[in-house]
């Protein structure tokens, strides 16, 4: 049995609708698939057309229920009326995982204005409209289950990455004070941070900088996008009803 098979967790999502942003590729896509495959309805969210609808396609070929909704995180009236769409078409919105992020990585004196504002508008002000939008729904059905896909970069920094280390911080008290205002309404709101997980962007890197990248993991390799589809999954079933406004941290023990 592969290292990926084994990350996969069972629990029932049977009549429930997720909405996944950034579900074209990488942990979005893992964690659509893995809503899906354990009974969650997926609203599959992102920018690239094609992408997402292989990912549609993929949870259709398991058996599992996706629809592809092209979608700008940045735009506050595309995502009102995306959110309100699935809500009328589909029913309810019981889901949400906020993975949607960009980078633009540089040495903060070379950082342009810009660089800073693109990632914070994706990373952090796309979350919190997604977050707001749903939120609304969710209190009305007096259920939710929100995740934020934060990062290590945002418990500890990185270098060459002030505007992203910023957002994914910034999810992370965005999470604890919107948990604080809507746990009575049985929605619960958490945050996810991956550590150096296996993704399209990683595939670029040279052998040397991964060899350095496993030496600083105590578990002495890289994560893979299922640990952490895993881990969100838990934290969207009945299982996880008592816990809110926490920080997952799935980094093989980078942060101790």
């Amino acid at each position: 049995m592969s290292e990926e098979k084994n990350n996969h967790i069972n629990v029932d999502l049977s009549g429930q609708v997720a909405i996944v942003t950034g579900a074209s590729q990488g942990i979005g896509k893992a964690c659509a698939l893995e809503l899906a495959r354990n009974g969650a309805r997926v609203a599959c969210l992102a920018r690239n057309a094609e992408k997402l609808a292989a990912t549609v396609s993929e949870i259709e070929a398991v058996g599992g229920q996706a629809a592809a909704f092209a979608c700008s995180v940045t735009d506050r009236e595309s995502v009102d009326r995306v959110v309100d769409q699935i809500a009328d078409e589909w029913g309810s919105i019981d889901i949400l995982v906020n993975n949607a992020g960009i980078t633009r990585d540089t040495l903060l004196p070379r950082m342009s204005d810009e660089e800073f504002d693109t990632v914070i508008d994706t990373n952090l002000r796309g979350a919190f409209l997604f977050m707001r939008a749903v939120s609304r729904h969710m209190m009305s059905a007096r259920y939710g289950r929100i995740i934020n896909m934060s990062s290590v970069s945002g418990l500890q920094g990185n270098a060459g990455q002030t505007n992203y280390s910023a957002s994914k911080a910034g999810l992370i008290g965005m999470t604890r004070s919107f948990s604080r205002e809507i746990s009575r309404r049985n929605v619960t709101v958490n945050c996810v941070a991956p550590g150096f997980i296996v993704t399209e962007m990683t595939s670029v890197l040279s052998d040397d900088i991964l060899k350095q990248a496993k030496a600083g993991i105590p578990a002495r390799k890289l994560g893979q996008v299922a640990d952490v589809a895993a881990c969100v999954t838990f934290l969207a079933s009945g299982a996880a009803s008592y816990v809110t406004g926490q920080t997952l941290t799935v980094d093989g023990g980078m942060t101790g």
